[in-house]
Formats: structure tokens, C-alpha cells, sequence
């Protein structure tokens, strides 16, 4: 979480970030991607589509998953492994703030 850009860290609010094993069928159906190859996904609602009772977050949080099986099968080494979740957490928090595939690219070189 700390290498994430600063533009993103200061607005993570009522966020959880959790492992899994692998990803469920319906996260495969959900994002278009087979389940061996799905190695993040965020469940809920992106942080521009929120709008809540006096501006005040909703009581569930949203969650960010990353899928520990299939990112540790891509990874060779460890500073592969680290380097892997990185780029996933950034991916999948661009998908909480709205950004598209497109504009996630700049954030993870």
C-alpha cells in the first residue's frame, strides 16, 4: 500500500484489501477473464458513483482482491512476486477511482 501514488493513497477510504486463493467462476464470468489467468479484482462501487447520506461512506466496505495462486504461478522470483502485487493493487485501485484500462497503463511501468 505505501508504494501506491499519492494520488490514490489519500483518498482510499472504507477499502479492504484481501487474498484469495483463486477467483470464483462468477469473478471469471464478471471481468472477462478465465480464472487461471484473473489476478485482482475490485468488488464495489467506484469512488465517483458514490453518494451517501450527508456525504458519509456506506457502512460495507468495498474490497480489492488479489488472487494469490494465479499472481504467485506468473512469478519466478520474489522481487517478481512483489513487483506482480504491486501493479495489481495499482490496477485494481485505478478500477475504484473509475479509471479505464486505458488510463490504469501510465501507473503500472
Amino acid at each position: 500500500m505505501d508504494t501506491l501514488p499519492d494520488e490514490f493513497r489519500r483518498y482510499l477510504t472504507n477499502i479492504t484489501v484481501v487474498v484469495e486463493e483463486y477467483p470464483t467462476e462468477e469473478d471469471a464470468l464478471l471481468t472477462g477473464v478465465g480464472r487461471r489467468d484473473l489476478l485482482g479484482i475490485f468488488r464495489g462501487v467506484a469512488h465517483q458513483d458514490r453518494s451517501g447520506f450527508f456525504d458519509l461512506p456506506p457502512p460495507m466496505p468495498d474490497e480489492i482482491i488479489l488472487f494469490k495462486r494465479n499472481i504467485e504461478r506468473i512469478c519466478s522470483t520474489k522481487g517478481e512476486l512483489v513487483e506482480e502485487i504491486r501493479m495489481t493493487l495499482v490496477h485494481e485501485v485505478g478500477h475504484y477511482f473509475g479509471l479505464s484500462e486505458e488510463d490504469l497503463e501510465q501507473y503500472e511501468k
